[in-house]
C-alpha cells in the first residue's frame, strides 16, 4: 500500500502587500510544500486577474491541494471556485471581507470592487470542504455578515472571537499552535 501523497499548502493573500509578520507568511515559511500565490504588479485590484493569478499556481500542482486564504484572498478562493474545477481538499478562509458593505478608508470603495469584478460576491456552496475563521470584531465585515456567508457557502464557522482582521495591524502574525 501506498502511503497517500500529502497536499500541497496554496497560500492566497488579500490585496495588501505581502507582510514577513502575517501569519501567512509565517506559514510559508514552516511549511515543506507550500506555494503562494504572488502578489500582482499589476491589476492589483481585479479580480479577474487575482482569479487568473491563483488558476496560474494551481495549474502547476498535480496532487492533492488545501487553500489557506485570508481577507480578498477568500473572495479570490470563492471567485474561482465558481469559474474553475478542480479538486480541492479544503480550505481555511480565514477573516473575509464583506464587500456588500463599504470599507473603512484606505480599502477600495464598493464602487472599485463593482467595477473590477468583485460583485456580487459568490453565494452558492463552495465545491470542497471549508471553514471559516471569523473575527467578532473585524473592521472589515460584521460577524453576523460573515457567518451568513460561511453558510451560504456551506462552510463550517469558527468564531475566533474578537481577533480584529487577524493580522499583524490587529497584533496577530505566527499562530504557535499551528504544527505543519
Amino acid at each position: 500500500m501506498h502511503p497517500a501523497t500529502p497536499p500541497t499548502v496554496v497560500i492566497v493573500p488579500g490585496l495588501r502587500d505581502h507582510v514577513p509578520e502575517h501569519w501567512q507568511t509565517i506559514l510559508a515559511n514552516k511549511t515543506a510544500d507550500v506555494r503562494v500565490i504572488p502578489p500582482l504588479t499589476n491589476d492589483r485590484i481585479s479580480c479577474g486577474a487575482q482569479v487568473a493569478a491563483l488558476e496560474g499556481v494551481l495549474s502547476d500542482i498535480s496532487g492533492p491541494v488545501v487553500l489557506v486564504a485570508h481577507s480578498a484572498g477568500v473572495m479570490t478562493t470563492v471567485h474561482w471556485a465558481q469559474r474553475h474545477r478542480r479538486p480541492v481538499k479544503g480550505a481555511l478562509l480565514a477573516t473575509p471581507p464583506d464587500f456588500d458593505t463599504p470599507m473603512p478608508e484606505g480599502y477600495p470603495t464598493l464602487e472599485a470592487l463593482s467595477e473590477n469584478g468583485w460583485m456580487p460576491v459568490p453565494r452558492t456552496p463552495l465545491p470542497f470542504p471549508s471553514i471559516v475563521a471569523a473575527s467578532t470584531n473585524d473592521p472589515l465585515a460584521d460577524f453576523d455578515r460573515v457567518t451568513d456567508l460561511a453558510r451560504t457557502w456551506g462552510s463550517r464557522l469558527e468564531n475566533l472571537g474578537p481577533v480584529g482582521h487577524l493580522n499583524p495591524a490587529s497584533g496577530y502574525g505566527e499562530w504557535p499552535q499551528l504544527d505543519v
